[in-house]
């Protein structure tokens, strides 16, 4: 039992659903670790409530679907509206991690959580990976496997282009909630290493 508070906050963008479960998957991941509270926050439609809960998180989250190699409009929306926080380093020694879905087993998911990790840096972050070794890339692994896209830098799903939210990969959003709970644990870590010092 964890003798700190922490917050976790995960902020997104879903075009279509994908994005928005894989969000809900994460932040239930971090809810399961005790002594952390999560807030769930989508792009659209920021309000001041949304940016103080982002302000005061000790943990924030990434997440958006990859179209044409990178992050979604919405959320370079989102990562633009930012820019006080950035010039008053207003995040500067939280953790960050992130998430992504696209239609394509690639679909240079990669590129997007490359640029969540450019973003968390110019907002002097700390970056949280899966931690994870890939799953189902031997003949006796499963598409079951968490983290069966081989993906380090964040979460990333795969999701047919022809199918709802219902249909995702249960490995993906297990790998999801696996996030989640990796960055509690290091936001809780970075916490009491601030009390002790």
């Amino acid at each position: 039992m964890t003798s700190t508070s922490v917050s976790v906050a995960v902020v997104y963008h879903s075009g279509f659903g994908h994005t928005a479960r894989l969000a809900q998957y994460v932040e239930e991941g971090a809810a399961d670790v005790p002594g952390t509270t999560t807030h769930l926050i989508s792009v659209d439609g920021m309000e001041d409530s949304h940016w103080a809960a982002l302000d005061a998180a000790d943990a924030i989250v990434f997440g958006a679907p990859t179209y044409m190699g990178s992050a979604s409009p919405a959320f370079h929306t989102f990562a633009y509206e930012s820019g006080k926080r950035w010039v008053e380093q207003a995040w500067e020694g939280k953790i960050a991690a992130g998430f992504t879905n696209s239609s394509s087993k690639s679909g240079d998911k990669v590129h997007t959580l490359h640029y969540f990790t450019l973003l968390a840096a110019q907002h002097g972050m700390h970056w949280v990976g899966l931690g994870l070794m890939p799953g189902w890339n031997y003949s006796h692994k499963t598409a079951d496997d968490l983290n069966r896209l081989g993906v380090w830098l964040g979460a990333a799903a795969q999701s047919n282009g022809d199918e709802g939210a219902d249909a995702m990969s249960k490995s993906d959003l297990a790998t999801g909630s696996h996030l989640g709970r990796r960055v509690a644990d290091h936001a809780h870590l970075l916490a009491r290493g601030r009390r002790a010092a």
